[in-house]
């Protein structure tokens, strides 16, 4: 989870110090790419679930020590695509990492729609569409509070750093001593997921310049996903 540390020599207008009407229009445009983030992602899915081979690829990858090779890819992917955002002002880069951000989270669902559709049964779009109605649900309250509240919620960097590590740890534990992490954990990564919420959209208020709300969409459309995956993990084990 990267943090953007505007260099002293730039002159880029930080949104902190920006008049309302000029933050209504920065916070309208990082939620248009968001929102444009999650319909590309939708569409890029339906693609995927389209192509045979890739699908057959994507799920051969879900079992034991290549599951781990994936998650370590997608991060490695993910990671790089936050850095390009973030570190930089050019509009073209920004975008490049969101599209690459967007391609890649679609590539890792693939397993876990399908899980979710077949173990479902004819239920199974119902419950994709319960679980993305949930995720919404909490991540239009948890924004709501940043933006009523208007707290600093940078704080919890360090928090969701270990959080995250440790939950690394027990899925690569869970995978070498073949355990399953069970429903416990999906609800601790709920509330991990809603934390970087709050996290990111405080970001949002404090954090960027006015150019960068193609990289502050991305990191909301990332905080998102995770909710999404891990309501959508709890359904799916109903």
């Amino acid at each position: 989870m990267e943090e953007y540390r505007p260099e002293q020599k730039q002159p880029y207008t930080m949104v902190a110090t920006l008049t309302g009407d000029a933050k209504a229009v920065f916070y309208r445009k990082t939620y248009t790419h968001l929102a444009l983030a999650v319909l590309l992602f939708i569409l890029v899915e339906v693609v995927f679930f389209q192509m045979p081979g890739l699908l057959n690829f994507a799920l051969s990858l879900t079992q034991g020590w290549t599951w781990l090779l994936l998650l370590g890819g997608f991060m490695l992917v993910t990671s790089y695509a936050e850095r390009m955002a973030l570190n930089s002002h050019d509009r073209n880069t920004q975008y490049a990492a969101l599209l690459l951000y967007v391609v890649a989270e679609a590539f890792i669902f693939i397993p876990l729609i399908f899980m979710g559709m077949m173990y479902a049964g004819d239920g199974g779009m119902h419950i994709i569409s319960q679980a993305a109605v949930v995720t919404l649900s909490l991540f239009l309250g948890l924004s709501a509070i940043v933006f009523i509240t208007k707290k600093d919620f940078s704080f919890l960097r360090s928090f969701l750093t270990i959080g995250f590590f440790v939950a690394l740890g027990l899925i690569v534990a869970g995978v070498a001593f073949g355990f399953n992490l069970g429903l416990v954990f999906s609800g601790g990564m709920v509330v991990l997921a809603a934390g970087s919420i709050l996290y990111q959209t405080s970001n949002l208020v404090h954090r960027y310049s006015e150019d960068q709300y193609v990289a502050a969409s991305l990191g909301l459309f990332a905080s998102l996903m995770l909710l999404f995956w891990y309501v959508l993990s709890i359904f799916s084990s109903d």
